[in-house]
């Protein structure tokens, strides 16, 4: 499984989205997960909570877009609203009740 290096997200949950969609309020900050966390970390935790094994082959994203996203381009600025829910609760949650274990959270 490709792991693309230096690649970072700020995974919101949806319901987290949904609850700013519902709100009517304008002009309102972005909103951004509550950690910002590398794409292989992410891969990593969905294969342990899914109780799945690939190996990972590290890969550098190419080319003007790899760089923009190195750069952190992709990620919230400074004043963003945050979400609430975790990864790791997410995945807990989407996953059998033994992900949580695998996982190392309670």
């Amino acid at each position: 499984m490709p792991k693309l290096g230096g690649i970072r997200w700020e995974p919101v949950d949806s319901r987290d989205v949904a609850e700013r969609l519902v709100a009517p309020a304008g002009l309102v900050p972005d909103l951004a997960g509550p950690a910002v966390r590398t794409l292989g970390d992410l891969t990593r935790d969905h294969l342990l909570a899914a109780g799945k094994r690939r190996p990972m082959l590290p890969l550098r994203a190419p080319g003007k877009v790899g760089r923009c996203y190195r750069e952190g381009a992709n990620l919230a600025r400074p004043g963003a609203d945050r979400g609430t829910r975790s990864w790791e609760a997410f995945l807990a949650e989407t996953f059998p009740a033994d992900a949580a274990g695998r996982l190392g959270i309670s």
